[in-house]
């Protein structure tokens, strides 16, 4: 019993030890240094609250902001690790503090996701420095700079055979000089019996710009002399892509008597892949004379070629002893179908319209020459 009575009396004083006892936290650690505990604030008495006045409404006061509610305490704070830094702690305005990143780094951003990507040590040694040619300039509104000049064959050549070989390259890239004989007609003209030939052809020699053109056209019967016989020779100069301006003389040597001229023309390729030609010609006589002629290659095969043709001649008054007449003068429609052997060798067959009309018409009759017909002609277009 008495033993029974001590326990009982002993409880209380159990139950009444400070729960500070039981002490186990690491302040007594080597290393670690505790802060001091807060001062406990004083807890502010309760003011009477007053009585509000009789039959009167009060307003109601403004709400006041309520305060941001106060941080988590840091449980780490006052923990000193000997050795030990520890970083700023990252806040909602700079979530990367305290992250410390390489000194040759820096942040990734949208204009710049590769930011902070050491690369370094890649195999190959790559490297950011590409260079300062190409479109790996910096930006600004500096000059750009002068293009590399391929020199490599100078290690191994002279240079006066480099200097050779250039020339020949630029010769073969613009400024060469080129030349062509072209006879586009070259025919035997079968006509009720007066069987006749024909020619029409052309050579230029120059460059791509200016050159130097010799055209000759003509037609006489087979057992006579020759009736018709022209050469022109003009300066021709390209005004565009696709045609040139020629001026120069034309020197006729039949019909008697001879006639020089001045020339003004032109001579190119119309759209649609129309050859086409034009002159004005101013003679030593004063006679003005007019041309116009033009033809259309229609490929059936690539060997394969149909040609229409057409040819007009102007006066601007009569000359009678050349036998031309004032107007249109006379015309010649043509269609001609060739086979190219080769591109430099084509003959063909076809029909040919010639007529002399108005006063030239007149004029062959009283020579006793007839004024034109259809014939039959074969022929050759050649070019070398």
């Amino acid at each position: 019993m008495k033993a029974l009575s001590l326990l009982v009396a002993a409880a209380p004083i159990a139950l009444a030890t400070p729960v500070t006892a039981q002490d186990h936290s690491m302040h007594n650690m080597p290393g670690m240094t505790m802060p001091a505990k807060p001062a406990a604030k004083p807890q502010a008495k309760p003011t009477a609250k007053p009585r509000p006045p009789a039959r009167t409404k009060a307003k109601p006061a403004p709400k006041k902001p309520s305060p941001a509610p106060a941080a988590a305490a840091d449980p780490h704070a006052g923990h000193t690790m000997p050795g030990m830094t520890m970083p700023d702690a990252p806040t909602q305005a700079d979530p990367h503090a305290g992250h410390v990143m390489p000194d040759s780094a820096a942040v990734a951003t949208p204009a710049n996701p590769h930011a902070g990507h050491d690369m370094s040590g890649m195999a190959g040694g790559m490297s950011h420095d590409m260079g300062t040619g190409g479109t790996a300039l910096p930006p600004g509104n500096a000059p750009a700079p002068a293009a590399p000049k391929p020199n490599y064959a100078d290690r191994v050549y002279s240079p006066q055979e480099m200097a050779d070989a250039r020339a020949i390259l630029r010769g073969e890239h613009g400024g060469s000089t080129f030349w062509q004989v072209n006879f586009n007609l070259a025919e035997v003209q079968i006509r009720d019996g007066r069987d006749s030939f024909r020619w029409d052809g052309e050579a230029w020699f120059g460059g791509d710009i200016n050159r130097l053109t010799v055209k000759t056209e003509g037609e006489g019967e087979f057992g006579r002399s020759v009736d018709d016989a022209e050469v022109q020779a003009l300066y021709s100069r390209a005004i565009g892509p696709y045609f040139n301006l020629q001026a120069g003389i034309r020197y006729d040597f039949k019909p008697n008597p001879s006639r020089t001229y001045a020339t003004l023309g032109f001579e190119g390729l119309a759209p649609y892949w129309f050859d086409v030609e034009g002159a004005l010609f101013l003679s030593d006589k004063g006679d003005v004379l007019g041309r116009l002629e033009g033809y259309y290659d229609q490929r059936i095969t690539q060997r394969l070629v149909l040609q229409p043709r057409a040819e007009l001649n102007f006066a601007a008054q009569d000359v009678p002893e050349n036998g031309i007449g004032s107007g249109l003068s006379d015309i010649e429609l043509g269609l001609r179908l060739r086979y190219e052997i080769k591109r430099e060798f084509a003959p063909y067959i076809g029909v040919s319209y010639d007529r002399r009309l108005g006063d030239s018409a007149r004029f062959a009759r009283a020579d006793g020459e007839g004024v034109g017909g259809p014939s039959f002609v074969v022929g050759v277009r050649t070019w070398f």
